[in-house]
């Protein structure tokens, strides 16, 4: 049973509890808006300090810091510089979706997702990375949208009134007004949401934004912390009522095998069914977080486990070795020679980010790693000038064929401009950004501590910047992980402060060593946040050393995979990248196999790890690159004769052990996402 959330407080109330940084200048109600010169203005103001949680709604476990809280350092700043020097930084000027005539920027081009998909992107990396070139292409469609809102509060352009592109525009405005300020933000987002509240009993969710509706609570939560309209609550139940209900569907979770064509209808010419969207790839992404971000107004200890749930039984019947699910574009069965959408890497993120960020959950932490350092990066050429629609674990060629997927086209594997469908070229750029700023998140003022203080959920080199009990704290994180397990943290508050520092230990990391300025503390508990709380100095330094261990996985058909901390290896096959068609500053590629890949692997079944020689090098100016991989791993193997190809796509892996009278070989395997051809699940040879 959906439970409602009938506890408003008033407005007066809200005030009342409310300590938010510049709540009574965020547009109360009854006021006039800015003038056309105020809502022209670029001289914004400082990143807003961190918003919390107000009653009736429960508080987050961890709060998520304003967006250019954190700034990217190390091989992750170059990774994004390689994202904005791609194709995230120049869309504009080689596809017409979002360029000029963009129906968002009130031209008559594409009017619906993909304006909003990028902006949503584009916002993220421009405030990242501090960029002004970035920034300066993001503003004209936060200024069109905000500049050319209808009397009534309407959003976005005249030629379509769905609701769901307007919930990734929110999305995107959410951030911009963190990062910037911008008073015009939070009275526009008020008008339309009034607007929708008083529309939705006519004109209800349908299709995509009634499978989608989480993503929209997130924003009425948002300007329901900055304003306290008790409407917002009122449209955040009818929200969830009008939406697909995904917490009840994982229980129990009804798509235990690949969907077909056939089972889906697809040919039936009868529009969208309940069926197509609850299999469809990228709204079970998005639907993670569903349970999370509605136990926040429900207070429901169900609900907050659901991502659990629903992230296990993805993994049991769908689950690929590169930590995603199989949907291409549909939920398609466990065989790694299926896809992912590149939607779907990115949604997943975000919901992961989200659902952490509520519950508190280790674990997530490591399902997102690994979504971040292998399925995000492996759908991309080096200079992601080119990406793919579909990606796969066991991927022997990327060429116009129909097989293997559910209900894709030809180009789904190509590297390309926009392969498949377009929504992937809208929609990428959201990934590494919002890794980055997920890296580190506020501890609230509670048990044990009574100290606010800072969380690590995810590992990777950056700069942190926040304000703690009041003064101002700077802490680095200098590392090169996920390459390597070292992590060291610089401490810097502007003097000396207490507060704790909760550290996410990842599942596989038995054996984790801390010190704190070079004295051990005692070994951490793999899948927890490690605690530490002291009166920090400016200079205080932790070491934090992950075993990276070579490990196996056991996947489809009892075949295994090879992994290292959060990395999952793969052999890369020789590659022939053969251009298809130009397409304006970048191109559409096919890329063909050019050396053998039916290999099974001869590993120690007492000792597996044993068999494996694991080589470290520098982590190079591209780090998911082929050519300047850091770390490599070298196994025996034998080839398999019968195990072969058809149409472009590997055959079902043979159920292991498989027996090969084949010489053996040697191979080296690198990390997943620098090979563009590569085998990621093996048969294991008999002995």
């Amino acid at each position: 049973m959906r439970q409602r959330i009938t506890h408003y407080c008033t407005r007066r109330e809200f005030l009342g509890r409310s300590a938010i940084f510049g709540l009574t200048a965020s547009f109360p109600l009854g006021l006039q808006p800015p003038t056309l010169a105020q809502n022209r203005m670029k001289a914004l103001a400082s990143p807003s300090p961190v918003v919390v949680n107000h009653a009736p709604l429960m508080p987050r476990a961890y709060d998520l810091l304003p967006l250019g809280s954190i700034r990217p350092r190390g091989w992750l700043k170059r990774q994004l510089r390689i994202q904005a020097n791609g194709l995230s930084g120049h869309l504009g000027q080689t596809w017409p979706d979002v360029g000029p005539d963009s129906g968002w920027l009130g031209g008559t081009g594409e009017a619906w997702e993909r304006g909003p998909y990028y902006l949503d992107g584009i916002v993220a990396l421009a405030w990242t990375l501090d960029d002004p070139a970035l920034k300066k292409t993001a503003q004209p469609f936060i200024d069109w949208t905000l500049e050319h809102q209808t009397p009534d509060g309407r959003i976005g352009p005249s030629s379509n009134d769905d609701w769901w592109p307007r919930i990734v525009m929110l999305k995107a405005l959410t951030q911009y007004q963190e990062a910037t300020g911008d008073p015009r933000v939070i009275p526009a987002m008020d008008r339309y949401l009034r607007f929708q509240l008083a529309e939705l009993p006519r004109r209800p969710l349908c299709d995509w934004a009634r499978f989608r509706w989480q993503d929209e609570v997130l924003s009425v939560i948002w300007l329901y912390n900055r304003t306290g309209s008790t409407y917002l609550l009122r449209l955040a139940n009818l929200l969830h009522d009008q939406g697909y209900d995904w917490v009840k569907q994982s229980t129990p979770f009804p798509y235990t095998r690949g969907v077909t064509a056939e089972f889906l209808r697809l040919n039936s010419n009868q529009g969208l069914s309940d069926q197509d969207l609850a299999t469809h790839g990228v709204n079970n992404g998005q639907a993670i977080k569903t349970g999370p971000v509605w136990s926040l107004l429900s207070g429901s200890a169900a609900d907050r486990g659901s991502a659990l749930r629903m992230i296990a039984d993805l993994d049991r019947f769908h689950g690929l070795p590169n930590g995603m699910f199989s949907c291409d574009e549909h939920l398609a069965g466990r065989n790694p020679s299926h896809g992912s959408e590149l939607c779907t890497v990115v949604e997943s993120m975000f919901s992961l980010e989200q659902s952490l960020s509520i519950t508190g959950q280790a674990v997530l932490g490591d399902w997102l790693e690994r979504l971040a350092f292998n399925a995000l990066p492996g759908t991309f050429t080096d200079d992601m000038w080119a990406h793919q629609y579909d990606q796969e674990p066991n991927q022997v060629e990327c060429s116009l064929h129909r097989k293997p997927w559910v209900s894709d086209g030809p180009e789904s594997n190509l590297y390309g401009l926009s392969p498949n469908f377009g929504c992937c070229t809208a929609n990428f750029s959201q990934g590494w950004p919002k890794f980055a700023a997920s890296l580190w998140m506020r501890s609230p003022a509670q048990a044990p501590s009574h100290q606010e203080g800072l969380v690590a959920a995810a590992y990777a080199p950056c700069e942190v910047n926040i304000m703690l009990g009041g003064r101002s704290v700077r802490l680095l994180e200098v590392t090169d992980y996920p390459f390597r397990g070292s992590v060291r943290l610089d401490v810097h508050p502007e003097a000396p402060l207490s507060f704790p520092l909760r550290l996410r230990i990842p599942g596989w990391a038995s054996g984790t060593s801390l010190t704190v300025n070079g004295h051990s503390l005692p070994s951490p508990q793999p899948g927890t946040f490690a605690f530490i709380e002291r009166t920090w100095a400016p200079g205080d330094t932790v070491q934090i050393s992950f075993p990276l261990l070579p490990r196996t996985s056991r996947w489809y058909h009892h075949s295994v995979a090879l992994e290292r901390g959060p990395l999952v290896f793969s052999y890369g096959i020789g590659e022939d990248w053969v251009k298809l068609r130009n397409r304006g500053l970048t191109a559409d590629w096919q890329v063909f196999p050019t050396t053998p890949w039916n290999y099974a692997l001869r590993l120690d079944p007492d000792a597996p790890e044993s068999s494996i020689q694991v080589s470290e090098s520098e982590v190079g100016e591209v780090p998911f690159s082929r050519d300047q991989a850091s770390v490599r791993m070298v196994v025996r193997a034998r080839q398999l004769d019968l195990w072969q190809a058809e149409d472009g796509a590997a055959d079902p892996l043979p159920s292991s052990p498989v027996a090969s009278s084949n010489r053996e070989a040697s191979l080296t395997l690198i990390p997943y996402a620098a090979a563009k051809l590569r085998m990621t699940a093996f048969p294991l040879c008999e002995d």
